[in-house]
């Protein structure tokens, strides 16, 4: 008996240590998952374009896979380690940030002897022969669903020391992407069938001599440990407007922050970013850079109209290429955006309550720093289905926001503004009823 006792006893705990395990794995592998684009992701893409002495010469393309997050100034930073003593003789449409120690060359010196190089894009702007194909944008990619043509970064590298056969060249280890700031996590390179190019002329196929991608993917919890904007909700049945929770993007910036009447607005370079991209925040009782607001503006008998508008809070940041990603169930059924441009997202085919809207070209598809200048906004107008619609328990509000790609805080549920109910309705009713009473009764006394 006591040894099945203490053969019990050790199955239970070796059960609760394998659920833990369990739990612990599948929480590592959910950090860069994103339920509204499951399969959003950046892919680099290595092409090896010809052979060289001493290496070879390579295309690297960088494809932003995902539908509403982009790449915004200062633009991405992508790092990687080689896999022997290789060498950067020449770039085109990009560069490194250093050389590195060359002095055991002679004669020609290359472009970058570090062992782990670091690659940032070219500006725009730049002569023409340093320029490549999708290249020079400052390292601004946009977001694949916003507009596929700029989802899309390039340039061309020449490596030297690195063999020259399919079978003695090492694919790079380690690779790295900073897009601007921290968040994204990167696989090994793996070898994939050579890609295939048409030419100009669209009669005659070529194909890279070795092909390798490497897939990035972004988690919201290394980017930042607390959310960069929040929810606010008002409506028309309802004089109460839910404000964004307290804090709801950390208050580390209180003592910093700047108030709306403050002389020093009126400074020359305030809006000036700073090296370490630290924030000059408005002060506000939820401490957000961004705030968006879902305003239920009016109800018609067949469709109903939704007021947003996205204020920015940040006197050192405007957001350029801006989206935002919707998830509600009347979005299945949009009829006008007024606006701002929209875009059915569907993440999961025949659910169709997610969309993404984004600024207008040259119209609304900037918004500015903090100020009078610092918001953007549009109307929506939906169609009802009259089996699912309701006003009730919080339904017209969107379930999940997403500005830039980060999710941002909703109100609490039970701060939602509410529809009055039939019983406060005859309560009021009762309590006007009885005060009318007395006071005929205090009249004719």
């Amino acid at each position: 008996m006591n040894f099945l006792g203490y053969f019990l006893g050790n199955l239970q705990k070796m059960r609760l240590f394998f659920c833990f395990c369990f739990f612990f794995m599948i929480i590592l592998s959910a950090t860069a998952y994103d339920p509204l684009d499951p399969s959003g992701n950046i892919t680099i893409k290595w092409d090896i374009m010809s052979w060289t002495a001493d290496g070879y010469v390579a295309t690297v393309t960088m494809n932003n896979f995902q539908m509403y997050r982009h790449i915004q100034n200062p633009g991405w930073t992508l790092g990687w380690a080689w896999a022997k003593k290789e060498v950067i003789w020449s770039m085109v449409g990009a560069q490194t940030t250093e050389q590195g120690d060359c002095s055991k060359f002679k004669g020609n010196v290359p472009h970058c002897c570090k062992k782990t190089p670091t690659v940032v894009d070219l500006l725009p702007g730049v002569p023409y022969n340093q320029q490549f194909s999708n290249c020079c944008k400052g390292g601004v990619v946009g977001a694949w669903g916003q507009d596929p043509s700029s989802a899309v970064s390039q340039f061309q590298v020449s490596v030297g020391l690195a063999g020259t056969t399919n079978k003695t060249v090492k694919l790079p280890k380690n690779f790295t992407l900073l897009g601007p700031g921290p968040g994204y996590t990167c696989g090994p390179a793996k070898i994939v069938p050579s890609t295939v190019f048409l030419t100009t002329d669209k009669r005659r196929k070529t194909q890279a001599l070795m092909t390798w991608n490497v897939t990035c993917t972004y988690s919201q919890f290394l980017a930042r440990k607390h959310p960069s904007c929040c929810v606010s909700f008002s409506s028309f049945y309802n004089d109460t407007i839910t404000p964004c929770p307290s804090c709801a993007c950390g208050c580390e910036n209180k003592k910093s922050c700047v108030k709306a009447d403050s002389k020093i607005l009126t400074k020359k370079g305030l809006n000036t970013p700073r090296k370490d991209n630290a924030p000059l925040l408005q002060c506000t009782h939820h401490m957000c850079p961004v705030r968006v607001h879902w305003h239920v503006k009016v109800n018609y008998k067949d469709y109903w109209r939704v007021k947003i508008a996205i204020t920015n809070f940040n006197y050192r940041m405007n957001h350029t290429l801006w989206t935002l990603a919707i998830q509600h169930p009347n979005l299945n059924n949009v009829t006008q955006v007024f606006s701002f441009d929209y875009k059915s997202v569907a993440p999961y085919g025949s659910i169709n309550d997610t969309g993404m809207f984004y600024g207008t070209k040259f119209y609304n598809d900037l918004l500015m720093e903090a100020g009078p200048s610092g918001n953007v906004q549009s109307e929506v107008l939906l169609q009802k289905d009259q089996k699912t619609f309701t006003f009730k328990q919080g339904w017209a509000f969107p379930r999940k926001v997403y500005f830039n790609g980060d999710e941002c805080m909703l109100p609490p549920p039970d701060s939602y503004p509410f529809l009055p109910n039939s019983a406060r309705g005859n309560f009021a009713s009762l309590s006007t009823l009885s005060l009318t009473i007395l006071l005929l009764l205090l009249i004719s006394i």
